[in-house]
């Protein structure tokens, strides 16, 4: 069997060029500080493709937020290129919607559940079509039955479900998630990290996923890109040959799931019992 670390690969030897959603090259990112700029990220160059996960992992200050903050168009990046569908990023781009980590702010609790998830479509399509994808979004995440209901009525999973909703019922191209798991249980991001799977199978969305979870990060991608280093470079690429569909508990025990666990460890410096 070829190992993880031997499948690793740059992230941008694509054999089709119309499969990019995403190509980032030579991307690098500096903020003002003070009085001067501290670099963030340097020298960030891979592409996305049509209809994969790509889970981005790393530890805390390696600027995976802000990251995700110049694919979706509102970080500008100070060096090196961005493109998405072959034209340069410049500002958000109606393709992709950010899911944020924190749903309890991202919701607006006096609105009920369909009013949330049709709030990125009202004056831009007729009454008529916001009602049908507000049914289907709901119905993508398993929430066709808590339209009428309001966020606060809701756990804390199926607020996160709504935000996703939310953004799927604009139809984009690619979800930024910046860590939308980490603040639950392991029960309920277990579920959700299937449900993710399962609507990328339906609907052919591309997922860019940050999280600081290793094994989270191995379970739903496609490909895994290692941030490491202040400021943040991608330190290895791998693609992830783990059979489909997975299975949270079959997965997780398959000797390939232990050795990408092993090498993402190993790329990231961590002990490898971390």
């Amino acid at each position: 069997m070829t190992s993880a670390a031997e499948n690793a690969k740059a992230g941008s030897n694509l054999t089709a060029r119309d499969d990019l959603l995403f190509s980032c090259s030579g991307l690098s990112v500096s903020l003002r500080h003070g009085q001067s700029a501290r670099k963030i990220l340097e020298n960030i160059s891979f592409d996305v493709r049509r209809g994969e996960i790509l889970t981005i992992v790393g530890p805390s200050g390696t600027g995976k937020t802000t990251l995700v903050r110049v694919l979706g168009g509102l970080t500008s990046c100070t060096e090196g290129t961005v493109r998405i569908n072959g034209r340069p990023l410049n500002g958000p781009p109606e393709e992709a919607v950010i899911v944020f980590q924190d749903y309890s702010h991202a919701l607006l609790q006096w609105r009920t559940v369909a009013r949330n998830v049709a709030l990125g479509l009202e004056g831009r399509v007729d009454a008529a079509e916001i009602d049908t994808r507000v049914r289907d979004a709901l119905r993508l995440v398993k929430l066709g039955k808590n339209a009428a209901d309001y966020p606060w009525q809701l756990s804390g999973g199926m607020q996160q479900r709504v935000q996703i909703a939310r953004a799927l019922a604009v139809q984009p191209s690619v979800l930024l998630m910046d860590e939308p798991f980490a603040s639950l249980d392991a029960m309920t991001k277990a579920t959700l990290q299937d449900e993710l799977h399962r609507v990328r199978d339906e609907t052919g969305t591309s997922v860019i996923f940050v999280t600081h979870d290793i094994e989270e990060a191995v379970y739903l991608g496609d490909r895994i890109a290692v941030i490491t280093g202040s400021p943040g470079r991608i330190e290895r690429m791998f693609d992830v040959y783990l059979p489909k569909p997975r299975d949270q508990i079959v997965t997780r025990q398959m000797p390939e799931f232990l050795e990408f666990r092993y090498a993402v460890h190993q790329a990231i410096g961590l002990p490898t019992h971390a």
